[in-house]
């Protein structure tokens, strides 16, 4: 069997749920506060993907506006009962603090292009929601359950209750059925049944570097449940120098041959500073069952725990289109789906496309970061080092109106070079900078000083760049029709800084992962128009990059 290098989902892509119908796999990736939630990749062999949906795309199912960074859509899980889908997402509207505002609902669809119902409300007492169709007709639900007490634990265990599909409610008696283990902060469950045992996957230790995947299993659904002779079949958190680190929050498959697989959340850190710029991926590792009908990871070391950098697969994997660079135009009516925006369900109020141009026209609205919205539109970061470059045509009034290309996590992480203007009306080009900011959000004052400032004629449009080589991040200009170079502007900046480990809340508070990509605000609230004329996105392969494994 061909061998596949992890991830198999690069770039950010976390809590992968995964579901086999037919000779067709489907993966379902959490996307928090970007639009449209959830991603679903699709697959015929487990090594090549393609990313082909994300269903939340209306107002009816999904309004993030409010919702502040790494809230959101959580932990989506993605089934089949045989007649057609079901998809389980959480959407936080809070998480830092003693509370969590954790809404759970249930969306479906006949096939996996849709249609996608409207969303039907299930509970809010935890998050990480799961639903498991049992073989004899019933369907349970599971969810981790949050106790703001903390009585003794946050992470109080996992709820288990029925839930009834015709009356889109749920019924009976709610049961905790796992308490979890002694590593705590037990959460995302799913449930499988196999040769008369249940059993109960979770994710502990929280979703930095004490991730582990955690197996129970019991002869009833409702427990009680014993663990695993290893109690964690995956984990990195004692192993600081495995290729993939922060390794938990799974989900089992089985191929048409018997083959098993278990997909899992993984982070490829960077420099001595431990950072995710590629936030957290999707990885695959072989699973082998005993006779003693507990599942272990397949490894050239027996009993190992660790995640594998490669794994047998099916097929081998083609990585042509990976390292291609891709050119966008914005035609529309709807972004290329490798974009994707900030919460919002209404885009008319940010961004619209030109079928003639392929122009992408953003309308600018509130200040980068805002929680409520902000016009930008980027893809994910998903190679270690990139080029990315935009032209924009952009004419604003004074300082509080800017637009341009941003290297972007959240509203504590980002670089930003903008087209502005100085208080007397003349064009300047300015960086911005939350370098770590979180919890106050401050930009970098000297980047904003007038002598950092570039003064560029009132007219004419702007070619924009940006360079990343594993932690160096430099941007460039050009002013069109005039240089026929790009020329550097402002220092190199620590590219690092735009990772999980860098956002809000960082200790287990940053979910998602670097973009790049356009943006425009329009502080005065005049709605000042920026306009796009494409953008690129160029792979590059550099010597710091940490594809293979590095002591």
């Amino acid at each position: 069997m061909p061998l596949v290098r992890n991830p198999i989902l690069p770039g950010f892509n976390a809590d992968p749920s995964i579901v086999r119908v037919g000779d067709d796999y489907y993966i379902a990736t959490s996307t928090f506060e970007w639009y449209p939630g959830v991603q679903i990749h699709h697959s015929k062999d487990l090594a090549n993907w393609e990313l082909i949906i994300r269903p939340l795309n209306r107002k009816a199912q999904l309004d993030m506006r409010g919702d502040p960074d790494s809230c959101g859509i959580w932990a989506p899980c993605l089934t089949h009962d045989g007649d057609k889908f079901w998809l389980v997402y959480t959407d936080v509207k809070r998480k830092d603090g003693n509370y969590k505002d954790a809404h759970n609902y249930i969306v479906t669809a006949p096939t996996i292009m849709g249609p996608w119902s409207d969303p039907v409300y299930v509970n809010s007492s935890g998050f990480d929601p799961s639903l498991f169709h049992d073989d004899d007709g019933k369907k349970w639900f599971v969810n981790m359950m949050w106790d703001h007490r903390r009585r003794p634990r946050a992470f109080a265990g996992i709820a288990l209750q029925e839930y009834d599909a015709a009356s889109g409610k749920l019924v009976g008696p709610r049961t905790n059925i796992y308490p979890g283990s002694e590593l705590g902060l037990v959460e995302a469950p799913h449930l499988y049944k196999r040769n008369g045992y249940y059993y109960l996957l979770t994710a502990e230790g929280g979703t930095g570097y004490d991730h582990a995947c955690t197996l129970v299993r019991s002869r009833q659904i409702t427990g009680p449940y014993e663990d695993h002779p290893q109690t964690h079949i995956l984990t990195s958190k004692d192993h600081p120098h495995a290729a993939l680190q922060r390794a938990g929050h799974g989900d089992f498959v089985e191929t048409p041959d018997g083959r098993h697989y278990l997909v899992h959340l993984t982070g490829r850190p960077t420099t001595q500073l431990r950072r995710c710029v590629l936030g957290r991926e999707t990885a695959i590792q072989e699973i082998v069952w005993s006779e003693d009908d507990w599942p272990y990871l397949k490894s050239s070391t027996p009993g190992s725990v660790v995640p594998s950098l490669y794994v047998d697969l099916p097929a081998a994997r083609d990585d042509t289109a990976y390292w291609t660079p891709k050119s966008y135009t914005f035609t529309g009516p709807e972004l290329p789906i490798d974009f994707q925006w900030l919460r919002t369900p209404e885009t008319e109020r940010i961004f619209r496309t030109d079928a003639k141009t392929g122009k992408l026209t953003l309308i600018g609205r509130e200040s980068i970061g805002s929680w409520f919205e902000q016009a930008l539109v980027a893809r994910r970061q998903t190679h270690f080092s990139y080029d990315a470059e935009t032209v924009v045509d952009f004419s604003p009034d004074d300082e509080r109106q800017f637009a341009g290309l941003t290297a972007y996590y959240c509203r504590y992480n980002f670089f930003y070079l903008t087209v502005s203007a100085h208080s007397d009306g003349q064009r300047e080009l300015l960086i911005q900078a939350s370098e770590a900011s979180w919890p106050t959000g401050g930009l970098n004052n000297e980047l904003l000083a007038e002598s950092q400032a570039v003064k560029i004629p009132n007219e004419g449009r702007v070619k924009m760049k940006v360079t990343v080589r594993g932690r160096e991040l430099q941007f460039w200009y050009a002013l069109e029709g005039v240089d026929q170079d790009y020329k550097k502007i402002g220092p190199v900046l620590d590219a690092s800084i735009v990772s999980d480990e860098c956002g809000g809340h960082q200790a287990h508070g940053s979910f998602t992962g670097a973009f790049v990509g356009v943006a425009a605000s329009d502080l005065n609230g005049t709605a000042k128009e920026a306009v796009f004329d494409g953008f690129t996105y160029t792979p590059v392969q550099h010597e710091s990059d940490r594809y293979e494994v590095r002591m």
